[in-house]
């Protein structure tokens, strides 16, 4: 079968939709202002975005045919914290949102965003931040009982913070420290699964530009609570099947490399669909996109949520190759790409 895919998607586009995007803070339930950023770039294409009651987004691209509706998942939220109390001393214990190990944010400089509007600077440290001063501090155990954050304003007690309007429940963000290099490279906090944004709104921006239609209709589902658990556990009923636009998991005994498409066989909740999967691993090789076929021991996507939330569906999970994942992650921009073109063939075979 020849290639439908000439030309590829627009790297640039993608790149710099994707920049945009890791700037914007969105930890799990705090995404107000990434969706308008995605509102106003849909619009931009001549799409529709849809909120739901939960707060996710919905864009529909009508296909060639009504007979079946094909899903496209992936989230904009990412790990972050929020506060858990206020010391004393004006220092915040703060509580995860999300799953991720203390000493990947360790002197990390954060955002407090307080219920008014204003936001404050701060960084997460070990309540024993000095060699010079506490003789155990190398050997600290990084748990939250252990870590706070320092507010970079004037303050020496709890009345003093509160005085700025900060309060238990704020939301608090990471600073991303996104670094897009010439050479292709990618690095940044919450890529996971920013790239798998961005990647999707790279499928709509060829659809746009080339004037296609996918066969089948496609609904583009954008979650907001993935990083807690249940981001797509509600879908639309008439979707039958879901692919999960996710990070590609590297490391141990796994294959797929930052420059890869990553298409995940199995995860922590069982296997994916057969046939979608065999599917995407006959485009691949069909568009000649560089990926890996892998088993994720410790994860769990968008697709498996809307599965354990009791969708009739049959779900696959793809992304590009994330490195470091919950840390300081790096893929690269062939990766997200390549993504983008294996869900593009995708949705364009009959």
């Amino acid at each position: 079968m020849p290639s439908p895919l000439e030309p590829q998607p627009n790297q640039e586009y993608i790149v710099t939709l994707l920049e945009r995007l890791l700037k914007t803070p969105s930890p799990s339930g705090y995404c107000m202002d990434i969706m308008q950023l995605i509102q106003n770039e849909a619009d931009k294409l001549g799409y529709s975005l849809e909120i739901t009651p939960k707060g996710n987004g919905i864009i529909t691209i009508q296909g060639q045919h009504a007979d079946k509706v094909i899903g496209l998942s992936a989230h904009l939220d990412t790990l972050g914290a929020m506060v858990r109390s206020i010391k004393p001393n004006g220092m915040i214990r703060f509580t995860p949102v999300g799953g991720y190990a203390m000493h990947t944010v360790e002197g990390e400089y954060c955002l407090i965003h307080t219920r008014d509007g204003r936001t404050y600077e701060g960084t997460v440290l070990s309540t024993k931040p000095s060699v010079h001063v506490y003789p155990d501090a190398r050997d600290w155990k990084r748990e939250e009982a252990n870590m706070e954050i320092r507010i970079d304003e004037i303050v020496k007690s709890k009345e003093e913070v509160e005085k700025l309007g900060i309060a238990v429940g704020d939301f608090i963000s990471w600073e991303p420290r996104t670094r897009i290099l010439t050479n292709g490279w990618i690095k940044s906090r919450h890529l996971d699964d920013k790239a798998g944004i961005a990647a999707l709104f790279g499928l709509l921006e060829w659809m746009k530009r080339e004037g296609r239609k996918p066969v089948h209709t496609v609904k583009l589902i954008l979650s907001t609570y993935e990083e807690v658990g249940h981001g797509s556990s509600y879908i639309p009923a008439d979707i039958t099947e879901l692919i999960a636009v996710d990070m590609g998991a590297i490391g141990d005994d796994l294959s797929a490399t930052e420059r890869d498409v990553s298409i995940c066989a199995k995860d922590s909740t069982g296997p994916y669909d057969y046939n979608m999967t065999s599917k995407l691993i006959a485009l691949a090789k069909r568009e000649k996109l560089p990926h890996a076929v892998d088993i994720y021991p410790h994860y769990g996507s968008d697709a498996s949520a809307a599965l354990l939330g009791g969708s009739n569906i049959r779900a696959a999970l793809i992304g590009p190759g994330v490195h470091a994942s919950h840390g300081m992650e790096r893929t690269h921009a062939d990766a997200i790409v390549n993504t983008a073109a294996l869900l593009l063939a995708y949705v364009l075979e009959p």
